[in-house]
């Protein structure tokens, strides 16, 4: 059995105070790990350590611009100092990067338990016209080896179907998506996530800021669209052990016994025209046709 155990921290930052919002988030980090020690992975929210206030409080002139750092650097150089402390997997939500180009993306990153960077995502789709950050240009992946391979996704994101069927077309099993929601569409960000889990057939760990910088409801959605877990609206953790060889099931046996759009896809994309994409679909490279039902094909355990 590959199991991926998480907690997913739906908290606040101090707003616009990173030295106090970092040893928040390090002291909950500690907590957690002290509490749950086979947690492997944590992951915060959105803009977590930018120590962003609430959607109509009053903001420091260009805090964004003020904030921004390159990655790597001084804080992302924090986060993997506490992550050999503590032995984990850390996703701590996004910072504001300033790239080389001078630039400022919304960056999400995952640091591994030796202390290393081990993926950079610059978010794709900003929440436009209201976020003023560089698009990103490409989906990242990373592996945790011996378990399996994790997709990122940053709030927004998850609104576009693009997003996770490239992650899940990359090989992710799990996408880990920080968010930074303050406003009533909350609910169709979830029904997003289930959708995305689902016709993906990926466990989708969605983590929003608690109130009152967010409006919670984080969520974890298995690969069959099924919400295991959900948030209220304030600070709460919610900690769960994926299985990732469900993902495995569900591709080969498919989404309630049912549904497999991987082999589908596999058997017939490459005649299926996609002028918005300016070509067809090709078939990932982790996927295997197998058994005597033609319905059948499944990828193996990790790609």
């Amino acid at each position: 059995m590959r199991t991926l155990a998480v907690a997913a921290l739906q908290t606040a930052p101090v707003p616009y105070d990173p030295e106090a919002t970092w040893q928040r988030f390090a002291h909950q980090v500690r907590t957690t790990r002290s509490l749950f020690p086979h947690v492997q992975l944590v992951v915060v929210p959105e803009l977590l350590l930018a120590a962003e206030g609430p959607l109509l409080g009053p903001a420091p002139e260009g805090w964004m611009e003020r904030t921004a750092e390159p990655v790597p650097g001084p804080t992302t150089d924090r986060v993997c100092a506490l992550a050999r402390e503590t032995g984990l997997w850390l996703v701590p939500g996004s910072v504001y990067e300033r790239g080389d180009d001078g630039l400022v993306y919304n960056t999400a990153v995952a640091v591994s338990p030796e202390g290393g960077i081990a993926a950079r995502y610059r978010k794709v789709f900003p929440w436009q016209p209201y976020e003023r950050t560089t698009p990103g240009r490409e989906f990242t992946v990373f592996d945790i080896p011996g378990t399996g391979r994790i997709g990122l996704a940053v709030c927004y994101d998850g609104s576009f179907p693009e997003t996770v069927r490239q992650l899940a077309w990359l090989g992710a099993e799990v996408i880990v998506q920080p968010t930074l929601t303050t406003t009533r569409d909350r609910e169709m960000e979830l029904v997003c996530a289930r959708a995305n889990a689902w016709t993906n057939q990926v466990y989708v760990v969605n983590v929003n800021a608690a109130d009152p910088a967010g409006v919670g409801a984080s969520a974890v959605v298995d690969p069959e669209g099924v919400v295991r877990q959900q948030a209220g609206g304030g600070e709460e953790v919610l900690v769960d052990v994926l299985d990732l060889d469900t993902v495995s099931r569900v591709r080969t046996y498919g989404s309630a016994g049912i549904n497999r759009p991987w082999a589908q896809l596999a058997r017939h994309g490459a005649d299926i025209s996609l002028p918005m994409y300016g070509g067809a679909f090709r078939t990932p490279s982790w996927f295997e046709e197998g058994g005597s039902d033609d319905r059948a094909g499944a990828p193996p355990a990790r790609p």
